[in-house]
């Protein structure tokens, strides 16, 4: 059978190689940088479920079955995806994401009365957003006193694919630290509320990644007065367990609701190189404190004798310690758990002694790697004075400039975008204090008002805050505030003694101050941040002491709102914005990716490319038979007279084969 002989290609065969390359390329390339970036998906049902934190059963607020809450983990630039179900069955949630700025995402930042609505029992939410920045934060509630109920995990963001940390370690542990009481989260809300204040007291217990030893420690050998343990798998004292000379990075994280707290490693000393999520000068330190909101990068290198074990303590700063120390063993391998350390724990620090817990703090400075200047000035200042006052003669509250925070029932976010101005109070707030009052004395007006006005800022306007602290109710009472604003990174410019002055201006530091997300006034002091009002949305800044929050210790920023882009509906089903006349109806979003067109064109040029190559491949098998096709086709007679007797070409020797075998 003859058969067509080297038919030429429809388009040359040099094209048609570089048309395949380039399409493969072009498609792997495609598909590569979307591969750069993932999109993680988690499903989170939130439960009240039975529990023993502390060896002492309990009712705690879970997570799929969990506690804490499952961590979440991502790199730089993914997406992560939540869908929360609520399954509690008398009250609302939201989950606020600490630390990730949210940008261009302001509707996820899970803040009841101010992002989004509540998530009513039985209903669903997914929040989406991107994390653009690498650092060690942590997810918690955002709804009444929530996190101290326990709804909490860690949440990791790792450097892109192929990247490197600048500093070296071998393996990594992460540690969420919280404070546990035995009164339920109801309780305890109930009692703030009441006239007079049912004060809960300090915590019964300090938690390491959700577990501690009420009333019982590993301490009976240094302590006679402790019990004698039972231990239960869900408190379990906590083991790190570790390979001598190694590197390990510990993530330390705060999710405390009340107590600051000072972490130390026996005979170990700690090498500082992260707060916040952002990278810090390096320094060396036996202890660290860390405040409510807070995290810390540390690295430690197991470098002491390894024929023995060592214990870290946890203890209680800033507030006269009722809480024995947390404790962890650190534990050299091989050595059993059970070898117990031959020297006591670390000591901890005197509960008052400031001067210690100041030295540490003025020490987190930015690295020479944040690139990010603070604008060296500011076009607008905000002082904001932290007082304990009285409401209607006898109920207590935490106040700003005199105003003690409570929310309105319709999201800020949607009232503002949608202008629906009757929602909440439209008058301004006070954006400083007066001269002469005070710090040192109790107020001598104790009564203070409820509001819930907004300040608004221009896009791009850079803002100070002065955060000035003053003496409570009591005499010669002052007490620590770590204060957190969503949605932004500020530069820390300063700490001070007494009241900002006019003197304080020429110390603020502008050459290398630490960008953070949370940070503390101390005593009878100030701190001085600065922020660029960049991130469109509405924001609340508020000490992140969860019953001080619950008195009113917060005040709320509005920033370009109008330059937000589509808010969900599903976000703002409540209040003023739960009709669609307000809020128009638009579907939930697509799965991620298919919103964008740019993918779109990507995935439709890839499947383009593909089905022409494949139709192109089809074509060039084919033998031209019909001769009256090939003219049009750009092949010519004496192309179509070649003949190849492609089944003889192996055994014939002549290699010009001339007629039809018979």
């Amino acid at each position: 059978m003859a058969k067509v002989a080297n038919q030429p290609s429809l388009i040359p065969m040099p094209f048609l190689v570089i048309f395949f390359v380039f399409s493969i390329f072009f498609g792997f390339g495609i598909t590569l940088s979307k591969a750069v970036s993932q999109t993680r998906y988690y499903k989170f049902e939130v439960e009240y479920m039975f529990w023993s934190p502390d060896c002492i059963e309990n009712i705690v607020m879970g997570i799929n079955g969990t506690f804490p809450g499952p961590p979440i983990r991502a790199n730089v630039n993914d997406t992560v995806v939540v869908e929360v179900i609520n399954n509690l069955s008398t009250e609302g949630v939201v989950i606020h994401w600490h630390g990730i700025l949210q940008r261009g995402s302001p509707w996820a930042d899970g803040t009841a009365s101010i992002s989004q609505c509540p998530i009513n029992p039985g209903e669903n939410f997914t929040y989406e957003f991107k994390v653009d920045k690498p650092g060690t934060y942590f997810y918690h509630g955002h709804f009444g006193m929530q996190r101290a109920a326990g709804l909490y995990g860690s949440l990791i963001v790792d450097l892109e694919e192929g990247k490197k940390e600048p500093f070296q370690y071998d393996e990594e542990i992460n540690l969420l630290l919280s404070d546990w009481w035995h009164a339920s989260v109801h309780e305890q809300e109930v009692g703030l509320k009441s006239n007079p204040m049912r004060w809960v007291g300090e915590p019964q217990t300090i938690l390491i990644n959700g577990t501690g030893q009420f009333n019982c420690t590993s301490l009976e050998k240094y302590n006679t007065s402790s019990e004698h343990c039972e231990w239960k798998d869900q408190c379990a004292p906590f083991v790190l367990k570790v390979e001598p000379n190694k590197t390990y990075r510990i993530r330390i994280a705060s999710t405390t609701s009340l107590a600051a707290l000072n972490f130390a490693i026996s005979n170990h000393t700690m090498l500082v190189v992260e707060a916040d999520g952002n990278y810090v000068q390096q320094f060396v330190t036996s202890d660290i404190d860390i405040y409510s909101g807070e995290s810390y990068s540390v690295l430690v290198t197991t470098n002491q004798s390894t024929t023995q074990n060592y214990w870290a303590s946890i203890g209680v700063r800033g507030r006269e310690p009722k809480t024995s120390p947390a404790l962890l063993l650190f534990n050299y391998l091989p050595n059993s758990v059970a070898k117990l350390p031959i020297s006591p724990p670390p000591e901890i620090p005197k509960w008052n002694d400031y001067d210690r817990s100041k030295n540490f703090t003025y020490r987190v400075l930015a690295s020479a790697m944040n690139t990010t200047k603070p604008p060296p000035i500011f076009t607008r200042r905000i002082s904001l004075l932290n007082t304990q006052n009285l409401m209607n003669g006898n109920f207590i509250k935490w106040a700003i400039n005199n105003i003690s925070l409570t929310l309105p029932s319709t999201p800020y976010l949607g009232a503002i975008k949608f202008g629906l101005n009757s929602t909440f109070n439209q008058t301004a707030p006070p954006e400083t204090f007066p001269k002469n009052y005070n710090i040192k004395i109790p107020p001598p007006n104790p009564n203070t008002n409820t509001g819930n006005s907004v300040y608004r800022f221009r896009s791009g306007e850079i803002v100070d805050v002065i955060l000035q602290n003053a003496n409570a109710l009591s005499n010669n009472t002052s007490e620590i505030h770590p204060w957190h604003l969503h949605g932004h990174d500020f530069w820390v410019l300063g700490y001070g003694e007494g009241k900002f002055s006019d003197e304080d201006e020429t110390k603020l530091n502008l050459k290398n101050p630490p960008l953070k997300n949370t940070v503390v006034i101390f005593p009878f002091g100030w701190t001085a941040i600065r922020f660029v009002a960049d991130n469109p949305g509405v924001w609340i800044f508020h000490c992140h002491i969860e019953p001080h929050l619950d008195m009113g210790m917060g005040v709320i920023f509005a920033e370009a709102v109008e330059k937000v882009r589509e808010i969900p509906p599903y976000a703002l089903a409540c209040g003023r914005t739960a009709t669609p006349q307000v809020v128009p109806i638009i579907p939930r979003p697509n799965p991620p990716g298919l919103d964008n067109p740019y993918y779109i064109i990507w995935i439709g040029l890839v499947i383009f490319l593909c089905v022409i190559g494949l139709c192109y491949v089809c074509l060039y098998r084919i033998r031209f038979n019909n001769l009256s096709w090939r003219p049009y086709l750009g092949i010519s007679e004496s192309q179509s007279n070649q003949i190849e007797f492609s089944d003889l070409s192996q055994s014939n020797p002549n290699p010009n084969p001339t007629h039809e075998e018979p």
